[in-house]
């Protein structure tokens, strides 16, 4: 069982967005999708999350086709964490989590201590009565992802295998939050659901990725392990950098260092 894209071509008007992407997400596993600006990421993430409904090829959850489930079905297995939400509504902080509970029918009283253990999660629980108009962009990321948490917080009698899929959950954050987030996202991989995360840090990337499907151009430029991805001449391909990359003092993780010159 897994969220698997196949030969997904997406074209807009006289665009090709996306042309033959193939890649698969895992149950228990965080693959990262980088690119340069343009490359497709954000379509691809729209074609994965069903915003984009047509297009050639299939994506398949769970061994059956988008089309094959009910879209109360999609929601019990997968979560999904826009790079922006345009909730206008006064709601607070916790009842905006409460949402991601809808799905389900666990009753009241457990839906609340998942809400708030997801707030904890997210270092949020302190925003629990704020207003979420009120909130800043990265406080907003954050009551939006503990929201997502919420949906697939567990496994229920039908649906075993969850995904997670995040567009860019950095980049309102600051650097202590980018890491908390990716530790979680990590955190919930090993607890068996697939997540799908796009980044622009490649050393993020590297940090918390088992692997990375590098697109350029609308199309699957590398895809690999950490190790195998990150290398010199497939970055510097990609984003037409000069680049080293050296291993990582502490975790001994790929730590890529731009010279600042184009190749």
């Amino acid at each position: 069982m897994s969220l698997i894209a196949k030969n997904i071509s997406l074209l807009i008007g006289n665009k090709m967005l996306l042309e033959d992407i193939n890649f698969a997400v895992h149950p228990g596993e965080l693959v990262a999708i980088v690119g340069p600006n343009g490359a497709g990421k954000s379509s691809l993430f729209k074609v994965l999350t069903r915003e984009y409904a047509f297009f050639n090829g299939t994506v398949e959850l769970n061994g059956r086709a988008y089309t094959e489930w009910e879209p109360e079905q999609i929601a019990l297995q997968m979560g999904v964490l826009p790079q922006s939400s345009g909730l206008n509504f006064p709601f607070s902080a916790y009842e905006v989590v409460l949402l991601g509970r809808l799905p389900h029918s666990s009753g009241r009283i457990r839906d609340q201590e998942i809400a708030l253990h997801a707030l904890q999660l997210v270092d949020a629980e302190h925003l629990s009565n704020a207003s979420y108009l009120s909130l800043s962009g990265g406080e907003k990321q954050r009551v939006q992802l503990a929201r997502v948490l919420a949906q697939i917080w567990e496994e229920t009698p039908v649906f075993a295998e969850r995904y997670l899929l995040l567009d860019e959950p950095t980049s309102a954050l600051d650097l202590p939050h980018q890491h908390m987030i990716l530790n979680q996202a990590k955190t919930i991989s090993q607890q068996g659901v697939g997540v799908v995360a796009i980044l622009h840090d490649l050393n993020l990337a590297a940090e918390y990725a088992d692997r990375i499907v590098m697109l350029k151009e609308g199309k699957v430029h590398t895809e690999g392990t950490i190790e195998t991805s990150l290398q010199p001449p497939l970055i510097e391909q990609l984003f037409d950098i000069k680049v080293d990359v050296i291993k990582h003092p502490q975790s001994g993780k790929p730590l890529v260092i731009s010279s600042g010159h184009y190749s």
